[in-house]
């Protein structure tokens, strides 16, 4: 049994490779939508984890099921996530690798690299007052209880679904501000959305080609517009993957002798 923290896109497509390679997988997701999006995919083999797992839980879920390994495709920003997992492993020397989907090329002189939100919200302040966020619910906080952005308008770019909502609202959002939408989205659909707006500044995430940073910067440079990238979080994670192929030579060589 293969455990998969499943989260992403990419998670879903590995969670097919796998399953068709013959393994049996637990796919483990954080939320209702990311369930019902693996339940459209194959279902041969699988199983499916929805409850939130700390560390210790995880080790406990692990020698439970008798996980031989762990594959880690949560999103590049889940850093929680990745150290329970490879808390968890180590804790029942179990084999983890880490797929970890290429960066987007930031190449573009208009950009400017932030280590946190924190430090984003501050560096955006810098370059306008309508401020265009694309970093999703989870990092909303860090935007709108910012100090520097007090006087700033946002306009935040979210998943559509109820709680998130609610939390734009709490937040003080007003719908004229909230765009409730499921990426990624095309340079076409960034640029109208820029535009639309009067975005003056654009703030995103480094999740690469997958999760939409290509076309937000091309978007941004078409438009002149400036860029604070929130960079990855640095993690020393035991083993990595840069593709699938990778994943997979890796699970035939570790799990056998899991």
């Amino acid at each position: 049994m293969i455990f998969l923290l499943a989260g992403t896109q990419d998670g879903r497509e590995l969670c097919k490779t796998l399953l068709q390679a013959g393994y049996a997988v637990t796919a483990s997701v954080t939320t209702q939508y990311g369930e019902r999006l693996l339940a459209e995919g194959p279902q041969a083999g699988l199983t499916i984890n929805d409850q939130p797992l700390d560390a210790t839980a995880m080790a406990a879920y692990l020698r439970a099921n008798r996980c031989t390994a762990v594959v880690d495709a949560s999103h590049p920003y889940a850093v929680e996530a990745s150290r329970n997992a490879i808390a968890a492993c180590d804790a029942l020397t179990l084999p983890y690798v880490r797929y970890e989907r290429p960066l987007s090329e930031l190449h573009y002189e208009g950009l400017t690299v932030a280590h946190s939100c924190d430090e984003a919200a501050v560096q955006a302040a810098q370059f306008g007052e309508r401020v265009f966020i694309t970093t999703g619910s989870h990092t909303l906080t860090h935007f709108t209880r910012s100090p520097s952005l007090q006087r700033e308008q946002l306009i935040v770019r979210v998943l559509p679904t109820a709680a998130v909502l609610q939390l734009c609202e709490q937040e003080g959002l007003t719908p004229r501000q909230i765009i409730a939408m499921q990426g990624p989205f095309s340079l076409a659909m960034n640029e109208l959305q820029f535009k639309e707006y009067d975005a003056e500044v654009i703030v995103t995430k480094n999740s690469g080609a997958v999760g939409g940073t290509d076309a937000k910067i091309a978007a941004a440079a078409a438009l002149g517009l400036p860029v604070v990238v929130v960079d990855r979080p640095r993690i020393a994670y035991p083993a990595e993957a840069r593709s699938f192929a990778e994943v997979m030579a890796f699970i035939k060589k570790e799990a056998a002798h899991a």
